[in-house]
């Protein structure tokens, strides 16, 4: 079994950064992936980014690439997500999920979300303008 607990969400002003963590205890190996997401009120669950707990590919949609940063501590087991240069329209609640085993050391980043099996509660992060 996988656990999963995003925290450092909050209030921000636009331009400003937060970093948000995301702890994963359990069964974790090489073979699995994290990857955040974000859910705004009354729209879909989208991918922002990733990273493979074996060789560290990550992977990030277009809309945010160059402002968010994905790494992870293996020793800590913990995947952290950076955001630079916040903006009103990073408002959402962001989510963790962990998806994987997969057959070897994965070095893709699925952005579905119905590849991710674990998931946290969720971090709210609110940027005003």
């Amino acid at each position: 079994q996988v656990q999963v607990v995003e925290s450092g969400g909050g209030l921000a002003e636009a331009g400003g950064s937060l970093r948000l963590s995301c702890v994963v205890s359990g069964r974790i190996s090489t073979r699995h992936v994290t990857g955040w997401f974000r859910q705004a009120p009354g729209k879909e669950r989208e991918f922002v980014g990733g990273i493979t707990w074996g060789s560290g590919v990550t992977d990030y949609r277009d809309s945010v690439k160059g402002r968010f940063t994905i790494s992870r501590d293996n020793a800590k087991n913990t995947v952290t997500l950076q955001i630079h240069v916040l903006k009103p329209e990073d408002t959402a609640v962001y989510l963790c999920g962990v998806a994987g085993p997969f057959l070897g050391d994965s070095s893709y980043v699925p952005g579905r979300v119905s590849a991710y099996r674990y998931w946290g509660q969720g971090t709210q992060v609110t940027v005003s303008s």
